[in-house]
């Protein structure tokens, strides 16, 4: 698919959005091995340009569920760096009162309704979603962006074929990163290509390059373009690599070093800027230029989830169904 024509403002933009997440992850890997945040994480260094192609196509209101994988997705919406900091550093002032944490977050004022920590459970949800928009007659989307693992689960398929069969105003995106956490693609699928599996329930398909954020902005746009139209629900697979564990602490004894190096080498941040520089829209000191701004922004981010206030135990039971015992 031949991507728009890149002018400076976005080129720049999206650099400066796959920056932001990779500054970003660094920070809260570092933070998360001198045990300052609690829970587990899971980062998506290495697949930026999904998260980074697939906001820039949306609009503001239009809704987003992402995965335990979704810091990156949650900030190129537009949420508040340092409330997401402080959401995953367990702090008061975080989207959800520091009770979520890296795995639920949900920031309401830029359509971000929730990340899940169980595999493909996004997807309901945000067929959900897309029905609540379609009955009220609302422009919106709703978007699932899930992983090759939740392909094999029934979540997968009831969603599709009833998004299909309603035509909802529903987009499926497939981070495809080979591997449901410590298992390869080729283990757990008979067909590798989530894109061709879409032909089961007339779900129009992409399959493009998740390490190319122009790549990846092309084909949601075009497939948003159906689906606001009123066509029904559409499909889009990025191909994209992981290059950390599946959670912080995972030694990877599943994947050789060579394949490691592989995905280190497909790092979108480098690929992208070359590919910016040859193309004359930008020059290394302008690159280095954005990337200390992301970790300016970052670093300020953090510093405010460290000194931020944690939960007061007090409040440990609001915004939970609660009935004392002997009730009535």
């Amino acid at each position: 698919m031949p991507a728009e024509e890149i002018d400076r403002a976005l080129a720049r933009r999206l650099l400066a959005t796959m920056q932001l997440i990779r500054a970003f992850e660094e920070a809260v890997r570092d933070h998360f091995a001198a045990r300052h945040i609690p829970g587990f994480i899971h980062l998506s260094i290495g697949q930026e340009a999904v998260a980074a192609g697939l906001a820039s196509a949306l609009e503001r209101e239009d809704y987003l569920y992402v995965t335990h994988r979704g810091h990156g997705h949650v900030i190129a919406k537009g949420a508040d760096l340092k409330r997401v900091a402080a959401e995953i550093f367990g702090k008061a002032s975080g989207y959800c009162r520091g009770r979520g944490g890296s795995m639920h977050i949900a920031a309401f004022e830029v359509g971000v309704l929730g990340a899940n920590g169980v595999v493909g459970a996004g997807l309901p949800h945000a067929a959900g979603a897309a029905w609540a928009l379609q009955l009220q007659g609302r422009q919106q989307v709703a978007v699932a962006v899930f992983g090759d693992g939740a392909v094999n689960t029934g979540l997968f398929h009831e969603t599709a074929n009833i998004a299909s069969l309603w035509r909802l105003p529903l987009l499926l995106l497939c981070e495809n990163n080979g591997y449901a956490e410590f298992t390869p693609l080729s283990v757990h699928a008979a067909v590798e290509s989530v894109a061709e599996r879409a032909a089961a329930y007339r779900l129009p398909a992409w399959r493009v390059d998740g390490q190319d954020p122009l790549a990846v902005r092309a084909a949601v746009r075009e497939a948003l373009g159906r689906v606001r139209a009123g066509e029904g629900p559409a499909l889009v697979e990025c191909l994209t690599w992981r290059v950390r564990g599946h959670y912080e602490g995972d030694p990877q004894r599943y994947r050789s070093s060579t394949e490691l190096e592989e995905a280190v080498a497909h790092d979108p941040l480098r690929l992208f800027a070359e590919r910016l520089r040859r193309e004359g829209l930008l020059n290394e000191a302008e690159e280095a230029e954005v990337a200390a701004q992301a970790r300016q922004v970052v670093a300020e981010a953090i510093a405010y989830a460290q000194e931020a206030a944690l939960p007061d135990p007090a409040s440990a039971l609001e915004d939970v169904l609660y009935q004392p015992s002997g009730a009535g």
